[in-house]
């Protein structure tokens, strides 16, 4: 009888729950995640109601702050929110937005002929996924307040005094019982949207103020230029095919296209997609519309003016975008996202209207500065040419097969298990190390690639010298997936990606080398959590038969301090080669004793900015982030 109850299945099992039960038991299914990035969402939810007060003509100034308690306020000068009872819950409007899921004044396309946050839960699910939440509203001469803990209503909405202007302040504290890995806000996460936000806000005034101890900062984000700065400021340090940047806007069916964009002498592509101020990462029907156009146009110049022939072939798109630097910005009534966190744009009609606008505007464009048209054609024919170049040497990479694989210059050493789940590839540096690795594996499931010294610096180099590099070719032929626009991650030969080089300058270099090539040509592998660095140690320490391995010169002086009578012999690894087999195996190749770093991109743009700065021309720039983040540290005489 007890056994069939358990297994019975009826109504009684049914929960429903009530209010916001359901997003502080599932608030993954509304912000994405319970990690940082899940954190951040929240301020982006708010911020994102201020901005929409912005995007209507009422407020002209936010202000985003840390508290010195780990708290967010996020503060505006819009309308404030309604404070009056609202008809079908009997409660103040104020309350109904903060605690009913799908309420707000999104929704009758009156009082916002767009927005953001179109959901209409981002303030509600914040308010639930917070131990305490305070609103301020000021309207109407007075400052009305609201608290509420974990989306309960504990202070019911009163006058606290008065106020001349009108406006919205909200203070939250993150639920620690939600966001159990973070509720540490980072200021430069913080601070890269709120720029991003004020760049696509053109006269929009945003600050952001860190009152934590010991991590004061403040910033102020304001930019007439709009999406022209914006360009400016990607571009910074690249250079520029030609000095102005091009900027188009129109409206078409209520909906307005604003696009900004500037080539560079860069062999990458950098296009950010926004609808309603939400970037849109995955892109959407607007980034198709332009990049569909734009191929086009282009093409279509370059024959009208003879700089194609009638017997060559059209450029491809990758050949037209081939160092652009470009903003696509929609303003749409009735957007459609596609999930909760709103990172591809569905609507299909956007694809037609941004199409429309860029043809007819770049059309113009180009009729009216030759000069620059003829720069960015003449690149895109340069770009056809290293592609063809580079579809030559790729062909002859598709020749090897994966019986052939050992036989390559790299030399590389496989495993026996076909199962990518289990099998990982170290990319290991030097014939010497890469011996002890071949020798300490596990056979069945560790692939070994050694590499000779420095590949080349991707950064800096077109297709078709990328392709004809012996050491990179090798790679890309190991893991099976392709490269660049043809990467297929589903084709990954190993599910481990494991960089191994020298704990010292060169090996710095070297991995830094390799993780611009896997994030310029392989980026899928690391959105999948396939890559890692491997983490040998820097010292041993023998003490009788005892091996203890430690990996910095802190830790050494701190194990010195703290044995100050044992009796040991000390060796100072310099590199990898200098490990037997089996001391390899057991420090960084044994998966019960090693430790590896995940790499992670959160903040793709932020990424890329960072790997043109270090690894690209412009020195300058360089030179200035090493002297600002260097560490100087004196060498321990051991």
């Amino acid at each position: 009888m007890t056994e069939n109850n358990q297994n019975q299945y009826n109504a009684e099992q049914i929960q429903v729950l009530e209010g916001l039960e359901a997003v502080r038991k599932r608030p993954g299914m509304y912000i994405g995640s319970t990690s940082s990035v899940g954190l951040h969402h929240l301020v982006w939810e708010i911020v994102d109601n201020s901005i929409d007060e912005a995007l209507a003509g009422y407020a002209d100034h936010i202000e985003v702050i840390i508290e010195a308690n780990g708290s967010v306020t996020v503060t505006d000068d819009g309308r404030g929110i309604p404070i009056d009872i609202q008809t079908k819950t009997g409660r103040p409007a104020v309350e109904t937005v903060y605690t009913v899921l799908h309420a707000g004044g999104k929704f009758d396309g009156s009082s916002y002929k767009v927005s953001g946050g179109l959901h209409g839960v981002g303030a509600a699910v914040v308010n639930a996924l917070s131990s305490k939440l305070t609103i301020e509203v000021y309207r109407d001469g007075n400052i009305h307040q609201m608290t509420f803990e974990r989306g309960k209503v504990i202070q019911e909405l009163e006058i606290i005094g008065e106020h001349e202007e009108t406006g919205t302040r909200v203070n939250f504290i993150p639920d620690a019982t939600i966001f159990l890995e973070t509720t540490n806000f980072q200021y430069d996460i913080l601070k890269e949207r709120i720029r991003e936000l004020a760049f696509l806000n053109r006269g929009l005034r945003i600050s952001l103020e860190d009152k934590r101890e010991g991590q004061e900062a403040t910033d102020t984000f304001y930019y007439e230029g709009g999406l022209e700065s914006f360009i400016g400021y990607l571009n910074e340090d690249k250079e520029v095919l030609h000095e102005d940047v091009i900027y188009l806007e129109g409206e078409l069916d209520d909906i307005q296209v604003d696009i900004a964009m500037q080539y560079t002498n860069d062999y990458h592509t950098q296009i950010m997609s926004y609808a309603n101020n939400i970037h849109t990462h995955e892109g959407g029907m607007h980034e198709t519309g332009f990049r569909t156009a734009l191929t086009r146009i282009i093409n279509d110049y370059a024959r009208q003016t003879n700089l194609l022939k009638d017997n060559d072939d059209n450029l491809s798109g990758d050949d037209t975008r081939e160092g652009l630097t470009a903003i696509i910005s929609i303003k749409h009534p009735d957007p459609q996202f596609e999930g909760q966190t709103k990172t591809k744009l569905g609507n299909s009609e956007v694809r037609g209207i941004t199409d429309r606008l860029l043809t007819q505007e770049m059309n113009t464009f180009m009729l009216e500065n030759p000069k620059t048209a003829k720069l960015i054609v003449e690149k895109g024919i340069l770009a056809q040419k290293a592609r063809n170049a580079a579809k030559r040497a790729r062909e002859m990479t598709r020749k090897q097969s994966g019986l052939e694989i050992a036989n390559l210059p790299g030399k590389l050493a496989d495993c026996s298990s076909r199962d990518p789940e289990q099998c990982e590839l170290f990319i290991v540096e030097g014939d010497s190390a890469g011996g002890s690795a071949k020798q300490g594996r596990s056979r069945m499931y560790q692939a070994i690639l050694p590499i000779r010294g420095k590949i080349l610096n991707v950064e800096k180099a077109s297709m078709d010298r990328i392709l004809n590099n012996e050491e990179i070719r090798s790679i890309f032929t190991a893991m099976g997936t392709g490269f660049g626009s043809e990467f297929d991650v589903s084709k990954a030969r190993y599910h481990k990606l494991v960089i191994m080089t020298d704990a010292d300058v060169d090996g710095a270099h070297i991995r830094t080398l390799l993780l611009t090539l896997f994030y310029r040509y392989m980026r899928p592998l690391i959105e999948a959590g396939y890559v890692y660095i491997a983490q040998p140690p820097l010292y041993q320490i023998k003490v009788g038969k005892k091996e203890i391995y430690l990996d910095t010169d802190e830790q050494l002086e701190n194990w010195r301090l703290e044995n100050p009578e044992a009796r040991y012999k000390l060796q100072r690894y310099k590199g990898l080669g200098e490990m037997d087999y089996e001391q390899l195996w057991e420090t960084t190749m044994n998966p019960e004793n090693r430790r590896f770093l995940k790499v992670t991109v959160e903040d793709g743009e932020h990424a890329s900015a960072v790997v043109n700065m270090l690894m690209g021309e412009e020195v300058e720039p360089r030179r200035e982030f090493i002297e600002e983040n260097a560490v100087y540290v004196q060498n321990l005489d051991v």
